[in-house]
């Protein structure tokens, strides 16, 4: 059984000149002398101007070995000392070789460094300012690709837009019906332990009406599809600009923005409306199960009290919600998925910046569409 140790020894043979002696076993779980240590020693052991590297009686080693060497000769070299490689084996030399061949790229080592407070600020005021003008860059070319599919002469292909209203659209029923229920759910019950205590259990249907038609309905539905749609187009079209996709279009003189970007675009802004009203239902459907099941409240009550409370007026400012929803969404994914970069963590940062900016833009726009309707009195 080999002993796992390995040695390394320092002997001076002139004034000019540094002895390192390696033996025995240099391999992973080895016990060896740290190179902390062993640079100390050298470092104690100047004047000298030349260090010779001398394997004796080696049994075992592998890559702890030329590991171990590197800090050495990076001693040496930052300062400017000779050093002899020639006494070790073959193998090791190359290895040393190889790893030495190539300078290592300025930057390459991540290293954990405390920013001040101000610069940290300054960097985040900077970032901010260079988003607001892509974001501002990115919907001018938006208008302007629309302007082209307004007068017939954008390139892109019907297949490509008929498979993102697929996607955008049948393909999100299921998710789009699970959380609109549990929503009406949600309202239902939260509406009902006031309502009760009251015995005005009838109008937990107006509770839920409203809040699914003018606001849950279309803020749900446009939660899920920036998570679901909006992190899709940024990773295919994040995907598509590591791959050199994008910049084939550009050479071939197609626009990237006509070709990509409006049929998703134009896919999530027809569907998604259409997947509101179907949250509506569904949300109403949800309150209509716990009214019925739960309290003294038949269902034809039920209907009847939801069409007195809802009208046209409070459809529409759903649907209106959705579809500036749908432009946020679809201009957040797109953008972020142009501006990727070319390595595969940048595909999921875009996804992820996509999702997060597109929740940010619809809470926004959410707040300053209700305050102008209840400014406006409707």
């Amino acid at each position: 059984m080999h002993d796992l140790s390995g040695e390394i020894k320092l002997d001076r043979i002139d004034a000019r000149t540094l002895v390192i002696y390696l033996s025995g076993n240099w391999v992973q779980g080895a016990k060896i002398k740290p190179a902390d240590v062993v640079l100390t020693e050298i470092k104690g052991s100047a004047p000298f101007q030349r260090i010779l590297l001398q394997a004796n009686e080696f049994e075992r080693w592998d890559s702890r070995l030329p590991t171990y060497l590197l800090k050495i000769l990076d001693y040496c070299q930052a300062h400017r000392i000779d050093i002899d490689v020639s006494g070790l084996p073959e193998g090791v030399q190359g290895l040393l070789k190889l790893a030495r061949a190539v300078p290592e790229r300025a930057g390459a080592r991540r290293t954990a460094t405390s920013m001040p407070l101000l610069a940290k600020l300054g960097k985040s005021v900077l970032g901010g300012w260079k988003d607001a003008k892509d974001l501002i860059t990115f919907i001018g070319e938006a208008v302007l690709a629309g302007l082209a599919v307004a007068r017939g002469k954008a390139r892109f292909r019907l297949h490509d837009l008929f498979l993102c209203l697929q996607d955008a659209g049948p393909g999100a029923l299921a998710i789009v019906t699970l959380i609109s229920l549990l929503v009406g759910l949600i309202l239902a019950f939260v509406g009902a332990v006031q309502l009760a205590m009251f015995g005005a259990q009838i109008f937990i249907a107006d509770l839920v009406g409203l809040g699914t038609v003018r606001e849950m309905g279309a803020l749900m539905t446009a939660v899920i599809m920036s998570g679901r749609t909006g992190a899709a187009y940024a990773a295919q079209l994040g995907t598509m600009n590591v791959n050199s996709e994008i910049d084939a279009l550009k050479t071939m003189g197609i626009s990237p923005m006509e070709f990509l970007v409006m049929p998703r675009m134009l896919a999530l802004i027809l569907m998604l409306p259409l997947l509101c009203l179907y949250a509506d239902l569904m949300g109403i459907l949800g309150g209509a199960t716990v009214t019925i099941s739960a309290f003294d409240v038949s269902l034809i009550q039920y209907i009847n009290e939801t069409r007195k409370s809802v009208h046209l007026m409070d459809f529409g400012i759903g649907l209106f919600k959705s579809l500036v929803f749908a432009v946020l969404i679809a201009t957040a994914g797109c953008m972020r998925g142009m501006q990727c970069g070319r390595s595969a963590s940048a595909v999921g940062d875009a996804a992820t910046a996509a999702v997060v900016n597109s929740i940010v833009y619809i809470v926004v726009a959410d707040s300053i569409i209700t305050l102008i309707c209840n400014r406006l009195g409707i």
